[in-house]
């Protein structure tokens, strides 16, 4: 075989990788610019959460690192989207205080929500002498003194797409609602006070609220 055939062979191997190339990066375009225009079509729009209600039946420190709370929360959850549907899948529930956990997680009911849909869950958390750190037994008394304390309602889990009979994989899901209990005036139905409680029965004081949730849905 001469030079010259050898250097054609060589250039007719460079000119099929450029093809080969070339199909690749046309057949990628193609993919993303369809994934484009499906969500100039679609819109997906991330699920509003609000936490509506806190009644709270136990919240104290029983020893000084032991924590004792009963709540039930009424959280509801729109789907704003127009074509798409939402599974929710495993999503848990818990509440906490500084960013520690104060709760067992409450699962809830596995859900379908469809275009423009809302569902409303009352879970109860519960968390029976839950150990925490001092600082934070000693910070609770301080807020519940002061008249007011921060927790956070947390959500969990994993969610789904449906975009007619397509479903898609699941998606990571965190709704994070922030809870301000008022303890000044607590359960003596103020009604000047919107952020005051109000006796439910004799055991339990239950807080109006209407927190809007900060939700995050991640691959």
């Amino acid at each position: 075989m001469t030079s010259k055939d050898c250097g054609h062979d060589d250039d007719e191997r460079k000119e099929g990788i450029r093809r080969i190339l070339g199909a690749i990066l046309t057949l990628i375009v193609l993919v993303l610019l369809v994934v484009f225009i499906i969500w100039l079509v679609l819109r997906p729009t991330k699920p509003r959460f609000v936490l509506q209600d806190a009644t709270i039946y136990a919240f104290n420190v029983t020893t000084p690192n032991l924590l004792t709370a009963t709540f039930q929360v009424t959280l509801s959850s729109r789907n704003p989207n127009q074509r798409i549907g939402i599974y929710y899948e495993r999503l848990d529930v818990h509440a906490a205080y500084h960013n520690q956990q104060i709760t067992l997680p409450t699962r809830l009911p596995y859900t379908y929500q469809g275009h423009k849909d809302t569902t409303i869950w009352s879970p109860f958390l519960y968390g029976n002498s839950v150990p925490i750190a001092p600082y934070l037994g000693l910070s609770l008394q301080q807020d519940q003194n002061a008249g007011l304390v921060l927790m956070n309602i947390k959500v969990n889990g994993k969610v789904k797409w449906k975009v007619g009979t397509w479903v898609s994989g699941k998606y990571h899901f965190n709704a994070n609602c922030p809870a301000y209990i008022s303890f000044s005036n607590k359960g003596n139905n103020n009604n000047n006070n919107p952020s005051a409680g109000f006796n439910v029965g004799s055991a339990a004081v239950k807080f109006q609220l209407s927190s809007s949730c900060q939700v995050d849905v991640a691959i």
